[in-house]
């Protein structure tokens, strides 16, 4: 089991009061080798921590005295500290199976860890949840946890995941459930195996047996040049207008029986079906928002002002590999708090109208975005009067196929695109695509052809950043 390594040190707090540098190593708090950042936050909040430190091979005790619950002042390097519990189902759908070689070893890395779902929205199947697991879950109080459904189906759900125990997994979704834990739940729907029938069938059995969900999210398929399935393939525009009618018609079941839509389809079938993104309050407070679900929306929502704050990104998938601060998992974020003034239907261009835009640019800026959020700022930018604005959008040769969204764009792709772009003005790029300062390529950005100017990934920092002098 390896230790807390210590990767930051607040100043002036109990921790460096005490003499803890970085580099420091936790062999024990208050006796207990911590097994994750979870166990490891629960005794740094007591009033009196005595650490047994490992520096460099020496060993030695620091007690530190504070009032309870206060902070530490320490930033540790991982959230887990024993073993990732990693996912021993074997879905042909699993994008992991899709990355290209050659990229960071820890991206390919394949986790099945209700610890990372709720430290990081990361979705578990339950597959290898246990008894000691549930109890945990219970008695600390880990809420939300996130976890992939497919199918309600057993048989059809222990297909998709090619595992026996997905066929009976779900009967903990129930016991958390039962027990008062906070569940979102998601679909990928894939062609032609759980989508139509199958897919009514799934919204029927989470009515009739896990009505308490937070939320349930329905997301295509994503299929990158590098997937070794023949089954698998991108929807068409007919499946997902297909989707999303089904979607809108259980969303009026589930809100008749429980008094709310309960599920939401992601953004990406919007777009493809050509169909108006739903107005800001039918997402009921786009409590899903880090799962595709309502980001255009919020997005345009940001941008015209008709939000008080920004939506922020949460750490997912391709961020909490490597390690994080053991600070702020889960702290609150900011949500689209809408104006007293109605919010218009339909897409960005109803909103635009209601809302002008002054423009104090000081170049000619260009936004780096990936090809679907090119299809949602494109026509924002030209009806908010922001014609001098280029857009440029980045295709994602590298992991091909049907990918287009903008985190995951890579150092090598904008590359590409930008040596053919001018050398003057600025090119404004989103920092949802990077890690730590890098690429999923391993690109930085100091790597890059032209200078770009990294900007937090909502409309707030995108209009400000436009209209900077």
């Amino acid at each position: 089991m390896a230790r807390p390594r210590v990767v930051a040190v607040t100043p002036s707090g109990p921790a460096a009061v005490a003499g803890l540098e970085v580099g420091d190593e936790l062999v024990s708090l208050n006796g207990v080798a911590p097994r994750d950042v979870l166990e490891y936050r629960r005794l740094v909040d007591e009033p009196q921590v005595e650490l047994e430190v490992d520096r460099g091979g020496l060993q030695f005790s620091i007690e530190i005295d504070k009032a309870a619950g206060a902070p530490l002042g320490l930033e540790v390097h991982s959230a887990v500290f024993d073993q990732v519990r990693t996912c021993d189902n074997h879905c042909e759908f699993c994008f992991i199976y899709q990355l290209p070689p050659g990229m960071r070893a820890s991206l390919y890395l394949k986790d099945d860890d209700y610890r990372l779902s709720f430290l990081y929205g990361n979705f578990t199947t339950l597959t290898r949840f246990t008894e000691a697991d549930f109890e945990r879950v219970v008695t600390e109080g880990l809420s939300p946890l996130f976890v992939s459904i497919h199918a309600t189906d057993p048989d059809l759900r222990a297909e998709m995941l090619r595992n026996r125990r997905g066929a009976t997994s779900l009967r903990w979704l129930r016991l958390l459930l039962a027990a008062g834990v906070a569940v979102y739940g998601q679909v990928v729907v894939c062609p032609g195996v759980n989508d139509g029938a199958w897919l009514e069938d799934t919204f029927c059995g989470v009515l009739e047996s896990y009505s308490e969900l937070r939320g349930l999210c329905v997301v295509p398929l994503g299929v990158s040049r590098h997937a070794g399935s023949d089954r698998l393939r991108p929807h068409s525009a007919a499946e997902a207008v297909a989707v999303l009618d089904t979607t809108e018609v259980w969303q009026d079941t589930f809100r008749s029986a429980l008094g709310r839509r309960m599920v939401f389809a992601a953004d990406e079938y919007y777009l493809l079906a050509g169909r108006a993104l739903p107005p800001a309050a039918d997402y009921e407070g786009f409590e899903m928002h880090e799962d595709g679900v309502g980001i255009a929306r919020n997005f345009v929502e940001e941008f015209m002002g008709r939000c008080r704050e920004p939506t922020g990104t949460q750490a997912g998938f391709f961020s909490w590999v490597d390690g994080a601060p053991a600070a702020g998992y889960r702290a609150p974020q900011g949500r689209c708090t809408t104006a007293d003034t109605p919010i218009p239907e339909g897409n960005g261009s109803s909103a635009v109208a209601a809302a002008p835009v002054t423009l104090r640019r000081r170049r000619a800026s260009a936004v780096l975005t990936g090809q679907l959020g090119a299809a949602v700022l494109g026509p924002l930018l030209a009806e908010a009067g922001y014609d001098d604005v280029r857009l440029v959008a980045v295709e994602n040769r590298f992991f091909g196929g049907n990918i287009g969204v903008t985190g995951l764009m890579v150092g090598a792709d904008v590359a590409r695109v930008l040596a053919t772009q001018p050398p003057d003005g600025r090119y404004l790029l989103p920092d949802v695509c990077l890690s730590g300062g890098r690429f999923l390529d391993g690109l930085t950005t100091a790597e890059l052809p032209r200078p770009v100017e990294v900007v937090k990934t909502d409309g707030i920092a995108l209009r400000q950043a436009l209209d900077a002098r």
